[in-house]
């Protein structure tokens, strides 16, 4: 069981995106593609020599054999305990959690979050550091140039670990724990919400809710906390059971691919709550029973009602949120007499803020909220924030979020996404959009001044780092903006997503629908991008 040294070659399309390295399944079976990008992995840390290494996966296509390679890899590698869950699954908050819970070095994570799974869909991994957060750029950047130049790389011969049966086994000198994927995760949900009153909730005839897994990682964690522990009735948490495919759908929460759950929650006998998750268990999705909260208004709903939460009753730090999500949470912090940050999309860029008690949550437009409690954001710890505020206020959700608007104005918000457009276009059409920004401040443009027109360049606080070209913003007098910028998580083409926001504090205008209340917005965005003209695209692939 020696350690072997594998001669290879570089493939040149390794660079890391928001959410690590993610590709088509069939371009991770080729020989020595993961195993490149492993040992470069590797070899842009310091010091992994006898340190502790978390891995598991969503479960997708391709989950188990990769991590027999990564764990062989690991072995010879030096590092001297290996992290696993069962059966090679854990989600990426869980992952986040064992990495904090048992101070590892590090973890390596295999998903393509919520995109499409089986043999001809896609694939992913990426490497977390210390602090269970994603690795920060000048790591993957380092990772990205390992890539471009290596010859070789380090494994065992040796036979597959059993990743069925919970306890240690031995790789060569690396301890192997295969370990319950859900309990960690259980109990430290358990430490920040009050069970109790969250059962009382569940237990009331007049309350009822649905869960939908996707048929991805959260089946497993929703039915053990949701119906073993706080006693939803069976049959709450739907598409529960996790396959290689997820069933052949597309594993993102939102209104168009959450499509069952949308209809039973738009229907006449509606759940009072309803909540999805993605394919890795890190996207939340929040629907009343005939209403949808945007991301943004819940991260707003969520920082304005935290004193009803156990872990948060004693005051936020700061909220952060990604530059393209809406203001909503700005107000919030303003009225709270906290900070409020604006990130980079991408959730390693909250990592310095939580470490630094600069931010207690956090959260971006794409579904994802999370706090301190770990570094990463986490699906289904914003649907028990939800239950818990639920079970505290005694109100439905459309009752607490029109409150809310009552009480801080209305930001109208949507995206608009326009997945697998050719990269060459869609390049082109965001260098000609930049290029049309320095003349566009001081103009009236559907009834507003624009007051500025720039590419997102953003200062971490904490450690002065820069990330810059983060997306393109106008802005206007009155609040509203547009936002356009590209997708680094899709893996055919690119994706272009158009943020338009509004914002509106009038009593009397806080229903209007989403889509008519930012019509004129919208047809600018399209005219000034020329959309239709440049892609042939006459309406976008997904609206949210």
């Amino acid at each position: 069981m020696g350690i072997i040294t594998i001669t290879t070659t570089a493939f040149n399309d390794q660079k890391p995106g928001t959410s690590g390295l993610r590709k088509k399944v069939t371009v991770f079976q080729q020989p020595h593609y993961l195993e490149n990008f492993v040992q470069s992995t590797f070899d842009s840390l310091n010091d992994i020599q006898g340190k502790t290494l978390v891995v598991g996966g969503d479960g997708r296509f391709y989950n188990e054999q990769a991590i027999q390679i990564i764990l062989k890899m690991a072995a010879a590698n030096g590092f001297k305990r290996a992290i696993v869950g069962q059966n090679g699954l854990l989600s990426t908050p869980a992952a986040s959690c064992i990495i904090r819970k048992y101070k590892a070095f590090g973890g390596i994570i295999l998903s393509a979050s919520h995109n499409p799974a089986g043999p001809n869909g896609d694939f992913g991994i990426k490497y977390n550091v210390s602090n269970g957060g994603p690795a920060p750029e000048n790591i993957t950047d380092a990772i990205f140039a390992n890539t471009q130049n290596i010859t070789e790389y380090q494994t065992i011969d040796a036979s597959d670990v059993n990743l069925n049966e919970i306890g240690s086994q031995f790789l060569a000198d690396m301890t192997i724990d295969i370990i319950d994927p859900v309990e960690d995760y259980a109990l430290l949900m358990a430490d920040l919400f009050d069970f109790d009153a969250i059962r009382g909730l569940l237990s009331n005839k007049n309350f009822n809710m649905r869960f939908d897994a996707m048929h991805a990682i959260t089946g497993p964690y929703a039915k053990d906390i949701l119906e073993k522990c706080l006693g939803a009735v069976e049959g709450t948490v739907i598409n529960g059971i996790p396959l290689t495919d997820f069933g052949g759908g597309h594993p993102d929460p939102n209104l168009t691919y959450a499509e069952e759950l949308v209809t039973e929650m738009f229907s006449d006998n509606a759940p009072t709550l309803g909540a999805a998750s993605d394919g890795d268990g890190d996207r939340n999705m929040i629907l009343g029973a005939n209403f949808f909260v945007t991301p943004s208004d819940s991260l707003a709903v969520m920082a304005a009602n935290a004193d009803c939460i156990p872990a948060y009753k004693n005051g936020l730090s700061g909220i952060a949120r990604s530059m393209p999500t809406s203001q909503a949470p700005d107000r919030v912090a303003e009225k709270l007499g906290i900070e409020c940050h604006e990130t980079p999309t991408g959730w390693k860029f909250f990592g310095n803020l939580l470490d630094a008690d600069r931010a207690t949550l956090c959260g971006e437009e794409s579904f994802g909220t999370g706090s301190n409690h770990i570094r990463e954001k986490d699906g289904l710890w914003a649907v028990l924030y939800w239950l818990n505020i639920l079970a505290v206020r005694k109100q439905s959700v459309a009752e607490i979020v029109g409150q809310h608007w009552q009480e801080y104005g209305r930001n109208y918000y949507t995206r608009h996404d326009y997945e697998a457009i050719p990269s060459d276009i869609a390049k082109q059409l965001m260098a000609d959009v930049e290029l049309k920004l320095p003349n566009l401040v001081g103009q009236t443009l559907a009834g507003r001044k624009v007051t500025y027109a720039d590419n997102f360049s953003y200062t971490d606080p904490v450690d002065n780092s820069v990330s810059s070209n983060q997306g393109l913003r106008i802005g206007f007098d009155d609040g509203a903006r547009i936002v356009l910028r590209l997708s680094g998580t899709g893996t055919e083409g690119a994706t272009l997503r158009v943020y338009i926001e509004s914002y509106e504090n009038k009593p009397d205008k806080l229903q209007q629908d989403t889509q008519s209340a930012l019509k004129e917005l919208i047809v600018l965005a399209e005219a000034l991008a020329e959309i239709t003209t440049r892609t042939g695209r006459t309406q976008p692939t997904v609206i949210t």
